[in-house]
């Protein structure tokens, strides 16, 4: 699939795909150090393991970069994948489930600068997620999100959590299908296991 551009305001969003992904590599793991930095998240992060992380994408030709670009200026990302290339964390509890994982899109992450938030991008990273997932003739859209305890001692007073906007987008909570992965969190000397779980949604 060849990449297309288009205008959201002063934001231009650039859709790339598969070997295409490469040259912004960095940009995601930078963008991801920052931003999976807040809460729920918490993610101590480092260059070196997020380049080597994210370099999986540019190995599917069926995977999707769309990007948030202020200028020349990298300030959103958008990642998907067919879930049959991704990681087998992603991969087993809907294996073990009994789904097609062949007829599943995995979003990956969508990490965007807190002052480009709240104009429609997220929207639109979800949107051309969706339009490549049903062009690559995929019919469920996926992804998970961490568990954080109501009371965790870091969750900001003003803390609003996604769970609305995904709803807005037709996404449907299955805490049945759940996976593990393990980072270390601000403050944490070592890694420990997180506990995620999945959103899906079927295409119309």
């Amino acid at each position: 699939m060849q990449s297309t551009s288009t205008q959201a305001g002063p934001v231009q969003i650039k859709v790339i795909c598969g070997a295409e992904i490469g040259p912004y590599v960095a940009d995601l793991a930078r963008l991801r150090i920052s931003v999976f930095r807040a809460f729920p998240y918490l993610y101590e992060g480092n260059l070196d393991y997020e380049r080597d992380y994210i370099s999986r994408y540019s190995a599917s030709p069926r995977s999707l970069f769309v990007l948030a670009l202020d200028g020349e200026r990298v300030v959103g990302v958008a990642t998907g994948v067919p879930l049959a290339d991704e990681a087998e964390s992603f991969r087993r509890p809907f294996e073990e489930a009994g789904h097609a994982i062949e007829d599943i899109f995995y979003f990956g992450e969508s990490v965007l600068l807190p002052q480009y938030r709240g104009q429609g991008l997220g929207v639109r990273f979800f949107a051309e997620r969706e339009r490549h997932a049903k062009a690559l003739g995929l019919s469920v859209c996926a992804f998970c999100a961490v568990e954080r305890d109501e009371d965790h001692p870091r969750r900001p007073a003003d803390y609003v959590p996604l769970i609305g906007f995904w709803h807005k987008r037709g996404y449907s909570h299955t805490p049945q299908l759940r996976t593990q992965l393990s980072w270390k969190d601000i403050g944490e000397d070592s890694e420990s296991l997180k506990p995620l779980s999945f959103w899906l949604r079927t295409l119309a």
